[in-house]
């Protein structure tokens, strides 16, 4: 109950109600608290000065909300009601609880002697006072019965009184003579709590006494709170209780209400009756609030765990944060060490030829200057044939020692400076753009069944990210089974939320489930949906074999440029006078399937071709040529069958405007067969029929054929005969 104790506060004072009036806003407040914040008007604006000018305005209802005038949005929180005008704005401050309280009345000039009130009597309530809601600032200009106008809210002090109590002390004893001792038992009939030693000694369990109820002490408080209560008494006419409820005023009413006054052309119920439908109604509405109150709890529940999870998580965090900064600190001293050992070697390298150098230069200087003593001294010798005998070789010899300090000789064979540079502007670059990623697998997306349905043989279906979901999606794979309740296989990769799939059987029951992938992998499986094709039908002829019913229409999109629909995509023609190919929007792989095309128009003799292709067949030649379609062309005389540009079995009979082209796709026997005004043009015309193809035609702009689907197997054709020629029903 203390989440309670808020509502049972009055918004000026902060403190318990006492003695609560229930304003025209049905917001409550303490009458002493309403006389507090009372503000009085100008003359003018008074209701007696607006009902002086004529303007016909009864005297205030505080309960008809219908007619109140709410405060307009471009005052400060001001309004009016039921045709009194507006209060002036007056500056607000705030009650203990927080809400916007407005001043006491301003003080007025003293009263004569004579009119002083008396000792221990509340003054009177100015005339032309105004009250302002604290809650939400609407206003009003009380009338003649001031306070009193307002219904005092006896239920909200009954359950103050009731909620004081609970919080009080334990119950004592009540017939204690000194210290009363906590009471352990509460007498229904006396109505008294009892101590164990006072229940012995003056309610004894014999006797007169011994048919009283005795309950504990919590039991009798409760009882004694649903006592019978007050009768409440008209605003209105005081010494008239009130006993009645006018539905269209929402208030109860006395019987003088309904007799003299503006009640009496209202529709009125039982006070008691339209008490226990409000309660009702309350409870009804409780249980709602009460679901809701639930849901918020699990919902704290929730959010305090996510707290804990999110603490654990920012502490596991953190030290993963702390591992990869010291594994990148690692790394970079790991370099380091190999950077320097570079440089080290480098640094020896360079010692190593200078110091190479140094010592060569050192011996072939010291050789250079022998060689200049000794020839000094043979210049300085007098013996001229003896000089001219060695002159020639020193001469020789000098100028080769001279010629070995050539050029590269004097020059450092290695620079002081050390040519590596360390190119650290992109790693200082990539540390200053490191940052955090999702580096966390997508989670598991959601299947939007209402935008998933079959067609036919086809499937849609459509999914989305969680919406929580933060994690960056890359993309998604679609899988489905084979039907038949077999492994799933992958149909779609890819960006898009959405995919159709054609192809599939009939009459299966497919299970299709989706997941997103991103740099750091696949995520969860999305729920698994399980989908249903169309159903299959069976022929009229043999209730044994197993036909389908399919309705497709021809399919724009894997249409040739030069194809023209119309008619829902039923009929087709072409602006060219080369054949152009256009494919059905189904495709067949199991069962038995029947469709026909009528030729609407046939001009010049023309040879369109019907039958079946691949998804990839060429579309800008006759249907047949390649080795993708399976096809009967067929002019005004014969047709023919073509497979891979091969012609075979030539047949009589031609078309005209107004013929009918049928084709029978049976994969129960894995064969094609041709029709031509309900009658089998030729033989077999394909046989070893598998895999997944789509209905198809070729034609040019000399013809228009329209096509009929979800029609049944023809009579003289029985599945999974020998001869199909021979099966007639």
């Amino acid at each position: 109950m203390d989440e309670m104790e808020e509502e049972l506060k009055c918004p000026v004072c902060g403190s318990f109600y006492r003695e609560p009036i229930i304003l025209p806003c049905s917001h409550n407040i303490c009458q002493a608290c309403a006389r507090n914040i009372l503000v009085q008007t100008p003359e003018a604006e008074s209701p007696q000065s607006s009902r002086a000018s004529g303007s016909g305005v009864s005297d205030y209802d505080y309960l008809d909300l219908d007619k109140m005038s709410l405060y307009s949005e471009a005052d400060s929180g001001y309004g009016s009601y039921g045709g009194f005008v507006s209060t002036p704005t007056t500056p607000c401050q705030k009650s203990p609880n927080g809400v916007r309280v407005f001043p006491p009345t301003v003080p007025q000039p003293p009263h004569p002697q004579h009119l002083l009130p008396q000792p221990g009597s509340l003054p009177p309530i100015p005339r032309n006072s105004c009250i302002t809601c604290p809650q939400c600032h609407r206003s009003l200009i009380l009338d003649e019965r001031g306070l009193r106008g307002f219904p005092k809210n006896r239920v909200l002090e009954g359950v103050v009184d009731r909620y004081q109590q609970s919080k009080a002390a334990a119950l004592k004893c009540q017939l204690c003579e000194k210290s009363p001792k906590e009471a352990i038992v509460m007498c229904e009939q006396c109505d008294v709590f009892y101590c164990d030693p006072c229940r012995l000694r003056c309610h004894p369990p014999r006797g007169p006494l011994a048919k009283h109820r005795l309950v504990p002490p919590a039991q009798g408080r409760i009882s004694r709170r649903t006592s019978p209560r007050k009768i409440s008494t008209c605003t209105e006419h005081e010494l008239e209780n009130l006993s009645m409820y006018c539905v269209q005023c929402k208030m109860p009413v006395c019987y003088q209400c309904l007799e003299e006054g503006k009640h009496g052309t209202h529709e009125v119920k039982a006070l008691g009756a339209m008490w226990k439908l409000h309660k009702g109604q309350l409870s009804q509405a409780l249980n709602g609030l009460s679901d809701r109150a639930s849901e918020a709890k699990e919902f704290l529940v929730q959010l305090r765990n996510m707290v804990q999870h999110i603490q654990e998580n920012g502490v596991e965090f953190e030290a993963c944060l702390v591992a990869q900064c010291d594994a990148l600190i690692d790394a970079l001293n790991r370099r380091k060490a190999q950077l320097l050992s570079r440089v080290n070697k480098e640094h020896e390298h360079k010692l190593k030829v200078v110091r190479d150098q140094i010592s060569h230069c050192t011996v072939k200087l010291r050789q250079t200057t022998g060689l200049m003593e000794y020839c000094l001294e043979v210049i300085k010798e007098n013996d001229p044939s003896g000089f001219l005998q060695i002159s020639d070789a020193l001469i020789r010899r000098v100028h080769m020692t001279e010629s070995q300090w050539g050029k590269g000789t004097l020059t450092p064979r290695m620079t002081s400076d050390f040519d590596l540079t360390l190119d650290s502007g992109p790693l200082l670059q990539t540390i200053h753009q490191l940052d955090f990623v999702q580096m966390k697998v997508p989670a598991a997306p959601m299947l939007q069944l209402e935008e998933c349905c079959t067609q036919n043989n086809s499937a849609t279906l459509s999914w989305k990210q969680p919406p929580l979901s933060t994690i960056a999606v890359e993309g998604y794979i679609l899988e489905l089974d084979d039907g038949n309740g077999g492994p799933f296989r992958e149909v779609y990769v890819g960006s898009e939320t959405i995919c159709t799939v054609d192809g599939l059987h009939f009459n299966s029951t497919y299970k299709a489930r989706v997941k997103a992938f991103n740099a750091s992998g696949v995520g969860q499986y999305s729920k698994t949906l399980i989908m249903q094709t169309s159903e299959t039908g069976l022929p009229p002829c043999d209730m044994q074999s197993i036909g389908t019913v399919a309705w497709f229409t021809f399919d724009p999109a894997s249409a040739h440029p030069d194809i023209i629909l119309s008619n829902d995509n039923l009929t087709v023609t072409c602006n060219s006078y080369d054949d152009r190919v256009v494919m059905g929007n189904s495709a067949f792989s199991r069962g038995v399937h029947y469709w026909e095309m009528t030729v609407d128009r046939y001009d010049n003799h023309p040879d369109p071709a019907f039958g079946i292709a691949r998804g990839d067949v060429l579309k800008d030649v006759m249907l047949g040529k390649d080795d993708k379609a399976w096809a009967m062309y067929v002019d005004n005389n014969r047709s023919w069958f073509m497979h891979n540009n091969s012609h075979t079995n030539r047949t009589d009979g031609g078309i005209s405007k107004g013929a009918t082209i049928g084709v029978l796709l049976d994969f129960t026997r894995r064969i094609v067969i041709f029709l031509l005004n309900d009658e089998q043009q030729g033989p077999v015309a394909f046989e070893a029929i598998e895999g997944l193809y789509y209905p198809a035609i070729s034609l040019n702009r000399n013809v228009q054929v329209t096509l009929h689907t979800g029609l049944p197997i023809p009579d003289f054709y029985t599945p999974g005969e020998a001869d199909p020629t021979s099966s007639v029903c």
